[in-house]
């Protein structure tokens, strides 16, 4: 069905630009994302085992900090690509939507960028003071680093708010008037979008990370300095998990008055029922649910937070208003789907331990911990597909049409193409950097060299700096 809704798309007049733009702005923010996620959760990290190293001198704590921070440092360059890719990207893609709307767009996007600068300082004053800055002082470098990724991150995720929940504008015969900057950067739907996506971050790069050190340990590397590397972002991962479902529900009952379609395709309501079931499952073929499991009522306890209000249907709304159904749900799904099982699995870990139990001796647990991290970047793009796919036929909802954004340049392939290779080779090297960065620290070598800075004796050290 999947398929066949693709291939329904490209049966309808569109311009040559915008099956091209589709893919290429799907391939560039999904790669992007990831890399996101690091800037704004990597840091905190960061920052709790570098204080710990300090404060409660621990040497364990002190490596992983260092460690982590050249691995973050890697991750900000690929990322300073992909992001300078994705501010391009929005012009030449979408020129219906950033000529009459460019005004509205901007002060958004000119704090991101002032956040990516602070942050990429920053994070090179913190990586040269390793040994040359007195230790607290140094702790502090972090704290700025951290804020610039939360703020670049807000700025962004407030567009897609807006554009989900237009406001902050007029349209008087056809041109947008009135425009009001703040209101956009401070539009209502900003604060609970964004919260859900940072604690997204928090779930993929906690377990992500601590997947590395699952990994390590059961290739026998079961040494203090692995289940600190273990412990420290899978506490990260923990909160995030268990406070996610929460958030997602309170920013999902907004949808109901806001987009009401995305939400019939979300629970593929084809009728409105009262109360709804929650589906789990199925697709829609020829506007009749099949392969679904049906639980009475749930639906309307977790869309709409009742036990009798209902999910409007399907057939409420113009066909030409309506989301690809199949992609928005099945992705949505996979969301919750994969969010559920972490959240049980955090909970089994932490009830175990209270009870004495050690699960990093157990390698069942170690194997679901390594697979942890890629199922929460898998829940990650399916959150956004039910997202962007969802509010389709869309771009700035109510108002502009995803068509009408679009130019009529057939050449967008070949950029989508080039676009293709670079994230490849960006990806290959990445692999390449950090394996190679992984194999030297396990050979000893802690202080990798970095370009133009002083020689270094062989303990790593330019000179003692007091505490």
């Amino acid at each position: 069905m999947v398929l066949l809704e693709a291939v329904q798309a490209l049966a309808i007049d569109e311009p040559a630009g915008l099956l091209p733009a589709r893919q290429q702005m799907a391939l560039s923010l999904g790669w992007h994302i990831v890399l996101a996620c690091f800037g704004v959760a990597f840091p905190a990290l960061i920052l709790v085992a570098h204080w710990r190293g300090v404060y409660r001198d621990d040497p364990d704590a002190l490596r992983l900090a260092r460690r982590w921070a050249k691995v973050s440092a890697v991750l900000f360059a690929i990322g300073a690509v992909s992001g300078t890719v994705l501010s391009f990207e929005m012009g030449l893609l979408w020129p219906g939507l950033m000529g009459p709307y460019g005004d509205v767009l901007g002060l958004p996007f000119a704090f991101e960028g002032l956040s990516f600068f602070v942050e990429a300082i920053f994070l090179g004053i913190y990586l040269y003071g390793w040994g040359r800055i007195p230790p607290r002082r140094h702790l502090l470098m972090i704290v700025p680093m951290a804020v610039a990724g939360v703020v670049g991150t807000y700025c962004v995720i407030s567009v897609n708010a807006w554009m989900n929940m237009p406001v902050g504008f007029r349209v008087v015969d056809g041109e947008v008037v009135d425009v009001e900057p703040w209101a956009v950067l401070l539009n209502p739907g900003a604060v609970l979008q964004f919260a859900h996506m940072w604690i997204a971050a928090y779930m993929v790069v906690g377990f992500s990370v601590a997947g590395v050190y699952a990994a390590g340990m059961l290739r026998g590397r079961r040494d203090r300095q692995h289940r600190l590397g273990f412990t420290l972002p899978f506490v990260f991962a923990t909160v995030a998990a268990l406070v996610q479902p929460f958030v997602g529900h309170v920013l999902g009952l907004r949808i109901a008055d806001t987009q009401p379609a995305k939400l019939a395709a979300f629970e593929l309501a084809e009728t409105t029922e009262s109360p709804s079931p929650l589906r789990l499952g199925g697709v829609l073929v020829d506007g009749e649910v099949k392969g679904a499991i049906d639980i009475p009522g749930l639906g309307s306890v977790i869309a709409r937070n009742s036990f009798t209000e209902p999910v409007q249907g399907l057939d409420t709304i113009p066909v030409a208003d309506q989301p690809p159904v199949n992609i928005t749900h099945l992705a949505f799904q996979t969301m919750v789907g994969i969010g559920t099982l972490l959240f049980v699995a955090v909970l089994v870990f932490w009830l175990a331990r209270w009870r004495g139990r050690d699960l990093l001796q157990r390698r069942w647990f170690l194997r679901g911990a390594v697979v942890a991290g890629p199922l929460a970047v898998v829940a990650l793009e399916a959150g956004w597909i039910a997202t962007e796919v969802g509010r389709q036929p869309w771009v700035v909802y109510g108002f502009l049409r995803t068509p009408d954004a679009a130019g009529d340049n057939p050449d967008l392939w070949i950029l989508l193409a080039a676009t293709a290779v670079l994230y490849s080779a960006l990806t290959v090297g990445a692999v390449v950097v950090l394996r190679s960065m992984a194999r030297r620290w396990r050979a000893g070598d802690e202080d990798l060299p970095s370009p133009y800075g002083p020689e270094q004796g062989a303990d790593g050290a330019v000179g003692t700096v007091e505490r």
